[in-house]
């Protein structure tokens, strides 16, 4: 399956296209990842006053998601060289 996987010529491209993109604008997937944090904290401070489990919920997930896009940022600006 993954022998499949490796030849794909469209997986290629996408993996081309995106390491091209990242290695010019290497700190936009660690902005984007702060500014997931910043929307978290931003609901998370309104959950304190209304107490709803959806807005808690989607804090959590923005949260976690912001912090792992900015460190494979982080990773990724690493290994395509600076």
């Amino acid at each position: 399956m993954f022998k499949r996987l490796d030849r794909s010529p469209a997986i290629a491209r996408f993996f081309e296209r995106f390491t091209s993109t990242i290695a010019r604008q290497k700190g936009l997937p660690v902005l984007l990842g702060v500014g997931l944090v910043f929307i978290s904290l931003i609901l998370q401070s309104i959950n304190v006053y209304v107490e709803s489990k959806p807005i808690e919920l989607i804090g959590v997930i923005i949260l976690h998601a912001g912090i792992i896009i900015a460190l494979l940022g982080i990773l990724l600006a690493d290994a395509l060289g600076r």
